[in-house]
């Protein structure tokens, strides 16, 4: 497609004076089957940390980035790992430009971007204009990389507490959710939400229709945890927050792993289910945009040497084929974590998926790309990306987003807070998940003495360095 591309200059497909529609037609119908299979399909890749593409990388069940380029035509990526260097990640972006790749998702460690609370947090804090100031500071991070999909909000209702993505979560509380997702969508996309454009991050809210309500809290990621109940009958409920983020505009909308058991829908994986695409998110709740279905649906894999069947619940009798014939039929436009277009093309030689369908499914992802300026400015400004990323600003609205978001449950004597006047010489304080080094007291910090041997554990410390305890004195932190 790249080199058709550059024969094609004067097409339509290029002229930003056309309606977006217009120069979406114009490059379907150039486009062959294969380009259009690879449209569909949304898989995982890595920074190769000299910036170029990265070689295939077994042990994660990943391909050469080369390969899914140019044999495959894919160019939707899900982004590993962490970011350490902002240059090196805009070098990389733009060496992925210039082989024709034209959008990018998001799913890494922050690294030296911004840090911010969980959403839970958010949730604690209970403020939408926190939350729309964290996406609009995490947008221009993202902008300055050159992604341009955030694989996010989570909008699930943490309604069992036992479920393992709680924390990825805004809380049990449906009208709060409604209301933080507005203002995190606007923060991404845009003021109203709307006005997607060069400026904006598209957001894939996620996992409809709600992924909270697991049998017994287990994992859906395996098959012991493929069953999604709705106790009390609280489907509906578990709809709201993705109604409210339908309203905000959010572009994308990915399905959960889980099947639905007890309600009045067929008994398969919500990304096969057509009563759910179809009927009720592009019906009834009138969703438009972009369906890409979560990781791993159609093949099987091995991960850092442990199998990982695909997560078809109640279709694990279906062959590769029929699983990508029942998503599309469904209403899906895109294979999350997939990377087998010609699955696709067989369909479609075989007359088992018309033409028009992937036309439908490309058209919506191409429509994307064109809104995004993707086709017009691919590119990121090295320089600029690594003073944006991780900017102090940004960087103190983080840590102050964080403290803010404590919870204090508890406060015997009022010990709480610490100051000059409430502790002593000999003090303890107990540290557990987070760096002693940022340890702060009424304006004293702590001074990190020891801190490498803290977390590595080291015996030929001169003390007892194994649990990260600090006491105040002077002003200074000691280890005790």
């Amino acid at each position: 497609m790249a080199t058709e591309q550059n024969k094609n200059k004067d097409a339509d497909y290029w002229n930003k004076a056309l309606f977006i529609g217009s120069r979406v037609s114009d490059l379907v119908s150039r486009m062959t089957l294969a380009e259009k299979a690879g449209q569909l399909f949304q898989t995982m890749t890595m920074v190769d940390p000299r910036a170029t593409l990265a070689p295939a990388q077994p042990v994660f069940n990943l391909e050469s980035t080369q390969d899914l380029l140019s044999r495959k035509h894919l160019s939707h990526f899900n982004l590993m790992g962490q970011v350490e260097d902002s240059r090196t990640v805009a070098l990389w972006h733009n060496n992925l430009q210039y082989h024709f790749v034209e959008n990018i998702g998001t799913a890494f460690k922050a690294g030296s971007m911004s840090l911010w609370p969980e959403f839970l947090g958010f949730a604690a804090l209970r403020d939408v204009e926190l939350a729309e100031k964290f996406a609009d500071i995490v947008r221009q991070e993202y902008l300055a990389l050159g992604l341009r999909v955030a694989l996010h909000p989570q909008v699930d209702l943490a309604t069992e507490y036992r479920w393992s993505r709680i924390n990825n979560t805004f809380g049990e509380d449906a009208d709060l959710i409604g209301e933080l997702v507005l203002g995190y969508i606007r923060g991404f996309q845009g003021k109203d939400g709307l006005s997607v454009g060069p400026h904006s991050v598209s957001t894939m809210t996620k996992h409809f229709p709600g992924g909270g309500p697991q049998l017994d809290g287990e994992n859906p990621h395996f098959q012991y945890g493929r069953e999604q109940v709705y106790p009390w009958k609280n489907f509906r409920y578990h709809l709201e927050p993705f109604k409210k983020a339908i309203a905000a505009g959010t572009r994308q909308i990915m399905p959960y792993y889980g099947m639905p058991v007890g309600t009045a829908f067929e008994e398969v994986g919500f990304a096969f289910n057509q009563q759910i695409i179809t009927d009720l998110l592009r019906k009834e709740l009138g969703f438009n945009g972009i369906i890409c279905t979560d990781w791993g649906l159609v093949t099987d894999a091995t991960i850092m040497g442990q199998p990982m069947p695909a997560r078809a619940w109640g279709c694990e009798d279906l062959t590769p084929v029929d699983r990508v014939q029942r998503i599309l039929e469904a209403g899906c436009d895109q294979f999350g974590g997939e990377a087998c277009p010609e699955l696709v093309i067989q369909l479609v030689e075989e007359g088992l998926v018309p033409m028009a369908r992937v036309n439908e499914s490309v058209s919506r992802l191409l429509r994307e790309k064109f809104a995004l300026g993707l086709f017009d400015n691919p590119f990121v400004d090295v320089d600029a990306a690594a003073k944006i990323v991780g900017h102090p600003d940004f960087v103190k609205a983080g840590e102050l987003a964080q403290r803010g978001s404590y919870t204090l449950l508890k406060n015997k004597n009022n010990i709480l807070p610490l100051s000059l006047e409430t502790i002593s010489e000999t003090c303890k304080i107990y540290v557990e998940g987070i760096d002693p080094g940022i340890l702060q007291c009424r304006g004293l910090t702590t001074v990190p003495f020891f801190q490498d041997a803290v977390r590595n554990g080291r015996s030929d410390m001169p003390f007892d360095t194994e649990d990260p305890v600090y006491r105040f004195g002077d002003g200074l932190g000691y280890k005790v």
